[in-house]
């Protein structure tokens, strides 16, 4: 079994279309703010350039695994596209096979991801993006 911490992470993507990304991010600000979802641990800055294996503008949600069907219906409702994805020693594993793509999949630069044993995710984990 692979190690993992009790949380996933989201990758938005939302070529485009900042507009709508920054609409949803300001949602999940004040459902953090609000203290009514502390499952919800860190939001990140919307990037318009590439990062990690994300070639297009996003930005890093990190929440506890409960909150998937929460998160879900609400970048379905807005319209985004995005990679849902645990977070374990697995950087390749979870941007692939244990990875959610609501929406259209993009192709994601996977030579720059952790290799197997290691994965910088876990020093971050609700405390920082890239």
């Amino acid at each position: 079994m692979t190690a993992r911490l009790p949380g996933t992470r989201i990758f938005t993507i939302a070529p485009g279309d900042r507009g709508r990304a920054e609409a949803f991010r300001g949602r999940l600000i004040r459902l953090k703010e609000s203290g009514e979802t502390p499952q919800l641990l860190f939001i990140g800055e919307l990037r318009d350039h590439k990062v990690g294996p994300h070639p297009v503008r996003q930005f890093e949600v990190h929440f506890t695994a409960g909150l998937v069907p929460m998160i879900e219906g609400i970048i379905c409702e807005v319209g985004l596209r995005a990679l849902i994805h645990p977070l374990t020693h697995d950087d390749l594993a979870d941007h692939t096979r244990l990875g959610q793509w609501i929406g259209a999949p993009i192709d994601l630069d996977l030579t720059v991801l952790d290799p197997p044993g290691i994965n910088q995710g876990f020093t971050r984990f609700g405390k920082t993006d890239f």
